[in-house]
């Protein structure tokens, strides 16, 4: 049986309806805008009256003959001034007014959900802070969050950006370990992800857990303000360091909180020593510091992992060799073992002869060794000594000699590191992703902040000497040969280049050099 169709009314009917109730809407909409006035004025009254009732009734019976009166009076007075009442009326209505304004609800305490979190985390942290034994214990299930947390900030996603913890006294705040597990709790809790801080006031028994932004990633290979004998690592937080260095970045120039590296004889770590993944940005961070280098000093690369990435380097102007071989690099290699000996022993003379030392002598000299690991692993298996052999001399005597060590090596290549690099290289650098145990095993110590698994190239911790750990970035370096680096920092990278020169000179292994002359008997001083 075929469907009769509907009447024309009721199929109609309903687009009718809902622009009649658009044209509705539309018009209190406009009638609200036009009345807001009155309604103000309306509500401010209601609240006056309100308050008068109020007051009215907290009156005593005693005394509201002597206010009924004295009202009476005022308003006598205000009547037989001139223009009273309407000075009164307009009061009145300026009042009202200001009483029946709509103002903004400021919330002063966190949200259901906000709320729930935070006494989910202390439930969460009850027993780490507690003990069966305290009386009045600060953390309990099922007890107050508020007492504990006394400062705490949200995001915009609800997620805890700062968080102010009071702990009981007898918690071991002294020992790593416990701390590391209260740090994993709140990180595990808090938001993965991100990358948190941590600040412990053992005397005051407070833990402040902060949420830490991002380091920039904007600032490239450049030319930066520093002295001779300073070196840019990369960039870390404001509050970390008290220097700053201008920087042009991609959204202009500014002036960023710079990780500066001292070496010469008065360095206290004049060798450096970079651990990290591959691809973390360990040769990025060679090739700027050879980079900076450059305009006061001579640079000898030795490259173990033969991938060429420091074939920019090759030819120029300042830099001795690069070289990706086992022969070449054990002939650099002890080289560079002559030359600081040459250095000591020149130095020595002047001083004994009352003679500043040599320009030579004085000019800085780098031995950048990138995966040293490899070549120990060829040379052992030619049978021929490990590279790192021949790097004892430059690293116990080179800060005199004005010959700074930097060596680069990856996580699972730390343990063919010879001791001489182990004990001499004190300032260290722990690039890309890694774990906790990781990072203290290169830095001596672990960092205030939790890792995060994922990071940017260059992106790590440093640590100088027995400084702290900071956080550091360091400025993209590419190697400009490389197809895959843009056109702005290939164009960076090559300005910052030396001249190449007519003709490059090949080290070969060369004999030692004749002993040197014996030093004259001392003249005995006058009587």
């Amino acid at each position: 049986m075929a469907r009769r169709p509907l009447p024309r009314i009721l199929s109609s009917g309903g687009a009718r309806i809902a622009r009649g109730r658009e044209i509705a809407r539309t018009a209190a909409d406009g009638a609200t805008d036009v009345l807001h006035p009155l309604i103000t004025v309306t509500r401010g009254l209601r609240k006056l009256a309100s308050a008068a009732r109020a007051r009215w009734v907290a009156t005593p019976k005693d005394r509201r003959g002597p206010t009924l009166f004295l009202v009476a009076a005022c308003g006598a007075a205000v009547v037989l001034m001139p223009y009273g009442p309407l000075l009164a009326l307009v009061a009145l209505m300026g009042a009202a007014a200001w009483l029946g304004r709509e103002r903004r609800v400021v919330r002063t305490g966190p949200g259901e959900a906000e709320s729930a979190r935070l006494k989910g985390l202390y439930e969460a942290l009850v027993p780490y802070f507690s003990v069966a034994e305290d009386p009045s214990p600060l953390f309990a299930h099922g007890g107050d969050w508020s007492a504990p947390f006394g400062e705490y900030a949200f995001d915009e996603d609800g997620r805890l950006t700062r968080l102010r913890i009071a702990y009981p006294p007898y918690f071991t705040d002294g020992e790593p370990a416990a701390r590391a597990r209260i740090e994993q709790l709140l990180h595990a809790k808090s938001g993965r992800g991100r990358e948190y801080r941590f600040d412990w006031d053992e005397e005051g028994n407070r833990l402040v857990m902060s949420v830490l932004p991002a380091l920039p990633t904007t600032i490239a290979a450049q030319r930066f303000v520093t002295m001779p004998g300073e070196t840019v690592l990369g960039f870390t937080d404001a509050d970390a360091v008290r220097r700053t260095v201008p920087v042009v970045a991609d959204d202009g120039t500014e002036d960023a909180p710079a990780v500066v590296w001292r070496t010469g004889p008065r360095s206290a770590e004049p060798h450096l020593l970079a651990v990290g993944q591959p691809g973390s940005g360990t040769t990025s961070l060679l090739r700027s510091i050879a980079l900076q280098a450059l305009p006061h000093g001579d640079v000898l690369v030795v490259e173990g992992g033969g991938t060429g990435e420091y074939a920019c380097l090759a030819g120029r102007d300042g830099v001795l060799a690069v070289e990706c071989g086992l022969s070449g690099a054990l002939s650099s290699l002890e080289w560079a073992a002559h030359e600081t000996e040459r250095r000591l022993i020149a130095a020595n003379h002047a001083r004994q002869d009352g003679r500043p030392a040599p320009e030579d002598t004085r000019r800085p000299l780098w031995i950048l060794l990138d995966r040293p690991g490899v070549l120990g692993h060829l040379a052992a298996a030619d049978g021929r000594p490990d590279p790192q052999d021949l790097l004892q001399v430059p690293l116990r005597h080179g800060r005199a000699a004005q010959v700074t060590v930097v060596v680069a090596e990856q996580f699972d290549g730390t343990d063919t590191l010879s001791e001489a690099v182990r004990t001499h290289t004190r300032a260290r650098i722990a690039l890309g992703p890694a774990s906790p145990e990781q990072i203290a095993a290169v830095l001596g110590t672990g960092p205030h902040t939790t890792p995060t698994p994922e990071v940017p190239a260059g992106r790590g911790y440093a640590r100088l000497g027995t400084g702290p750990v900071l956080r550091l970035q360091v400025p993209a370096t590419p190697d400009p040969y490389d197809e895959a680096t843009s056109e702005a920092h290939r164009q960076a990278v090559l300005a910052l280049l030396p001249e190449r020169r007519a003709a490059t000179v090949v080290m070969t292994k060369t004999a030692p050099d004749p002993a040197p002359a014996p030093l004259p008997d001392p003249v005995p001083a006058e009587s």
